[in-house]
């Protein structure tokens, strides 16, 4: 799974950056077309000169893009960008340099996470960022617990409203979560379906690589979003079943006015009619 292990965003092709989450086949292709005209992508910040590749697609999608050698070591790390205040509020706390602090276990072990947690970042998410710092880049994936997805799920069609489905948490934000359920499209957890209280911070509730149970609460296939909740009991009011809308282009067939009249059949039909031409 790309969201995983991430990939490089100046090496990969548009087949594996359409796989990430937050990415279309089209932004993936526009990716690499500014790729090849402009060069290398030196920071995550570069990539919000893409074409298409608006704020939203970007805060999904910026922590699996993984940058090598460029302006900022923590792009090429597993850490998101919007979790950079964190790093930097470390480097002036101890007066070091981020290529100072990076790869240095025994040093950010003594470092006191709760120090660093704030209205915005939770102790969980300060602890993974410190974890990430020790072995940035990382390969996650022994530590991911294995999700065994619903069978008969397989497309963004066969989700239904209603539906109780495991996934796998792909990526945490402000907003809320995206989860993996099998079926080729991660789907949205919005902030205020994570848990049964109210949270403030997402990553109070969720981590990315965290095996979840989900309940769908609606599904637009055009659209290609998928809204989810992970409430222990979810209000059938908030789960949308959307009846068929009728064809616009269908002329509606009038339906003849019942008669009172008994059907009349055979020669006594035929004589009945005569009868009555007279």
């Amino acid at each position: 799974c790309v969201n995983a292990v991430g990939v490089d965003v100046n090496t990969a092709s548009v087949a594996l950056l359409k796989r990430v989450s937050g990415l279309t086949a089209s932004v993936s292709e526009n990716i690499v077309a500014y790729r090849n005209e402009n060069g290398s992508f030196k920071n995550r910040q570069a990539l919000k000169k893409v074409p298409r590749l608006g704020d939203k697609a970007y805060e999904q999608a910026a922590g699996f893009l993984r940058i090598s050698h460029g302006d900022n070591p923590l792009d090429a790390s597993a850490v998101h960008p919007e979790a950079y205040p964190v790093v930097e509020a470390i480097l002036v706390d101890t007066g070091k340099s981020i290529r100072d602090i990076i790869g240095q276990s025994q040093f950010l072990r003594r470092l006191d996470p709760s120090k660093y947690v704030s209205a915005q970042f939770g102790l969980p998410t300060v602890n993974d960022i410190l974890q990430e710092l020790e072995k940035p880049g990382r390969d996650p994936r022994p530590e991911f617990k294995s999700v065994e997805f619903t069978a008969g799920v397989e497309t963004i069609n066969d989700v239904k409203p209603g539906m109780r489905l495991s996934g796998v948490v792909t990526n945490v934000a402000n907003f809320g979560a995206f989860v993996d359920i099998g079926v080729h499209q991660d789907g949205l957890v919005h902030i205020s379906h994570l848990a049964d209280t109210f949270i403030k911070d997402p990553r109070n509730a969720v981590k990315t690589g965290q095996v979840v149970t989900v309940t769908v609460l609606s599904v637009d296939a055009e659209r290609k979003r998928i809204a989810l909740s992970m409430k222990t009991v979810v209000d059938p009011s908030e789960v949308e079943f959307k009846q068929a809308k009728p064809n616009k282009n269908t002329v509606p067939v009038a339906k003849p006015k019942p008669s009172n009249e008994p059907v009349k059949t055979g020669a006594m039909a035929n004589a009945f009619a005569k009868a009555l031409k007279k």
